[in-house]
């Protein structure tokens, strides 16, 4: 086995690690979204499941070599950013639009 070989076998076990990693803690955030008994824990895991799925598909993105993975990223990121400090705003406020 060459060393590009060898190297190429580590990139793909540590990207499926990555990748299995990031499901487990998808599902610790989805039980805490389900079962937290606050609102600030919901809104808590719900960002925390958003920013796992970006960086799912981008990591996706890196295993195959597709950018259609990486918009698709960014695009998640943008929109749970907005969404997180929507939210944020509602429960400090009770209104998100003044």
């Amino acid at each position: 086995m060459t060393l590009e070989e060898l190297a190429w076998s580590v990139l793909s076990w540590s990207l499926l690690g990555a990748q299995i990693l990031l499901v487990a803690s998808m599902g610790c955030a989805a039980f805490r979204a389900l079962r937290g008994p606050r609102a600030q824990d919901r809104v808590l895991a719900l960002d925390t499941m958003y920013v796992n799925a970006a960086m799912l598909l981008l990591v996706f993105g890196i295993r195959t070599g597709s950018t259609h993975y990486f918009e698709a990223a960014l695009l998640i990121a943008l929109l749970g950013f907005v969404a997180t400090a929507a939210l944020a705003k509602f429960l400090m406020r009770g209104e998100v639009i003044e």
